[in-house]
């Protein structure tokens, strides 16, 4: 008995189809459009004005070569009942599920074994029955279906493997895109294990060569394989929001992980030998010495999403015991143009930023830990005041994203070029505003002063714990107190924090004593609601989507200037600076949780209490 014959039954318990008529035991068909819109309009979803827009409307019309379902959802309807919710695809393709009496998946390709259920069945015969195996277990293989009436590779499928066969309804489109991606990239990993023109020798080495095969269209095709693998990787890291792609060779196999909101997720295994190939690969295309593997490189390059837009990538690598390791962050180039409130600032801390970077001269710096959205901040502050009267110049290690509108220059410690020699130079290119990667030492720190002193602005970054930590930083780099008066304008602050995933986040109960916790020693009333994270497949199971700024800001005041010397106690100048109006990070990550942003365990987790600041 299939097991379609025992979910949906009239009261004498015969089989019916999606419409709800009586039908043969073993019937094989394909849904046809006629039969959902006719089931459509029996459940409400659909009105017949909208089954006469399809323009087909009875069930003797096949659905030709593109799945009912999608024809309907291409159509944007809306159900003709309230809410009048959107007939998505998701949508049609969960009431079809609910309508055969089979689950309804979502496929999400970080919890899938790619190279485990590419090996169940083969490419052909799963494009042949437009099915997909999403999972494997010792007993049972689940297996992704549109087509619910289709049911003779069940029995097929269960005698050949000797598993349970599990049927999940998924939508078409999902169905034939991974079909594609999954069989390919196992295939291409395949390949590329077994060639041995596929070892991390036999990669072409260096990019002229690389250029000119594919000029002639005599490119080795036994590299083809590894330049898929790559491709995939890139275009799927796109896809899945991913900040840094890591690529870790071990002894016999090699992880590739995702960090995406600041979380690393593993994605795929591949063996060493093609690990080592790939990592080859993409020194080539990013103008690295491919032979070289004993000492650090750094290298970048740029290449497109599916929807067009340019993104840019840096490259690091380190030597490991097992090989070279990899990592790539990516960056979005649309960080260049978000607002300030888009960043995560309230409407307080955008005026208090503007009004600091808008003046003439003086040092502005952003403070916080490696991956605290530091850079992000300057690059959008620069991008909003780089203006065509302006002169932007900017020096780094390395550069992060390519602007057009900046004068950008990298340090090159084996030639002697420093941050310290950097602004030496750019004082002689007559700039406006200066950004330097970040103040280190004592020269660096002379030279932003020299330079605020001169008449230009300023802008640069510490690694601190807080705002009020910056001031007694620069004064232990060895810079006089009178001159931090005279030319720190203010100090940043900012952490990330993962946000709620606006599809799942549900609203929840408040823990006093953590909120306590969290606002201790001020006195700040609890929020009306707070939510909790859920988890769902947008946002991976974890609950939260995107991440956003939390900030401390501190404009010198006069007050806070006369406070600042030889002897300056951090404590007293950020009891001092509160006083004057300063917000710490906690209490900013408090108005984000009031807003429905965020979760306590989050605030807590990446803003440190006063007593350890």
């Amino acid at each position: 008995m299939h097991w379609h014959d025992t979910l949906h039954r009239d009261r004498r318990g015969e089989a019916l189809d999606i419409t709800g008529k009586r039908k043969a035991r073993d019937a094989e068909r394909h849904l046809t459009l006629g039969e959902i819109t006719a089931a459509l309009v029996s459940d409400g979803l659909l009105s017949a004005q909208d089954v006469q827009a399809i323009g087909q409307t009875g069930p003797s019309k096949d659905r030709g070569d593109t799945h009912p379902l999608v024809v309907i959802a291409g159509r944007n309807f809306k159900s003709a009942g309230k809410p009048h919710k959107p007939l998505s695809l998701e949508f049609l393709t969960s009431w079809l599920a609910d309508r055969s009496g089979i689950p309804y998946r979502r496929i999400d390709p970080l919890n899938i074994d790619i190279a485990s259920v590419s090996s169940i069945v083969s490419y052909a015969y799963a494009s042949r029955q437009k099915i997909l195996p999403l999972s494997v277990s010792v007993d049972a293989v689940e297996f992704a279906t549109c087509e619910p009436y289709v049911t003779s590779w069940i029995d097929e499928l269960g005698r050949l493997l000797r598993k349970r066969i599990v049927p999940v309804i998924v939508n078409p489109v999902d169905i034939v895109r991974y079909l594609d991606e999954f069989y390919s990239l196992a295939r291409s990993v395949a390949r590329a294990t077994s060639d041995p023109a596929a070892s991390h020798d036999s990669v072409i080495t260096n990019l002229e060569q690389l250029v000119e095969l594919g000029r002639r269209g005599q490119l080795d095709a036994n590299d083809h394989h590894v330049v898929r693998i790559v491709d995939w990787l890139l275009q799927y890291a796109f896809e899945q929001r991913a900040s840094d792609i890591h690529l870790e060779p071990h002894r016999d196999k090699g992880d590739i992980r995702f960090r995406i909101d600041g979380m690393l997720h593993p994605v795929y295994q591949v063996p060493t030998t093609v690990m080592n190939a790939v990592i080859s690969r993409i020194k080539i295309v990013g103008r690295m010495d491919v032979a070289e593997k004993r000492r650090p490189q750094d290298g970048r390059l740029k290449t497109r999403c599916k929807d067009g837009d340019e993104v840019e990538l840096r490259l690091s690598t380190i030597p490991t015991a097992s090989g070279e390791k990899m990592v790539m962050r990516i960056f979005d180039p649309s960080v260049l143009v978000r607002g300030f409130a888009e960043l995560g600032f309230s409407e307080h801390d955008a005026r208090a930023w503007q009004s600091m970077v808008q003046q003439p001269h003086g040092i502005v710096l952003v403070t916080g830990p490696t991956g605290s959205g530091k850079t992000t901040t300057l690059y959008s502050t620069l991008r909003q005041i780089a203006t065509p009267d302006v002169n932007v110049c900017t020096i780094e290690d390395p550069i992060e994203m390519v602007e057009s509108s900046f004068n950008q220059m990298q340090v090159q410690h084996n030639i002697g070029l420093d941050f310290a020699a950097a602004v030496r130079a750019f004082l002689r290119q007559d700039p406006d505003i200066i950004m330097i990667g970040e103040i280190r030492d004592h020269e660096t720190a002379e030279m932003a002063v020299q330079a605020a002193l001169t008449g230009h602005l300023v802008l640069s970054t510490l690694h601190t714990n807080d705002a009020p930590s910056a001031v007694t930083r620069l004064l232990e780099i060895g810079v006089p107190a009178y001159l931090v008066q005279a030319t720190l304008i203010g100090v940043v602050a900012q952490r990330l924090v993962r946000t709620l995933c606006p599809h799942c986040k549900e609203q929840g109960s408040l823990d006093a004593a953590a909120w306590e916790a969290l606002v201790r020693p001020w006195k700040v009333p609890p929020p009306a609601a707070t939510f909790a994270s859920v988890g769902c497949l947008e946002c991976r199971r974890t609950g939260y989507f995107g991440r956003t700024g939390i900030y401390e800001m501190l404009p010198l005041s006069p007050v806070l200037r006369k406070a600042i010397g030889a002897d300056t106690d951090i404590g007293e100048l950020r009891a001092r600076a509160i006083k004057e109006g300063m917000q710490p990070l906690r209490l900013d990550g408090a108005r984000k949780i009031h807003a429905g942003l965020t979760t306590i365990d989050e605030v807590v987790k990446i803003a440190p209490p006063p007593e350890d600041l």
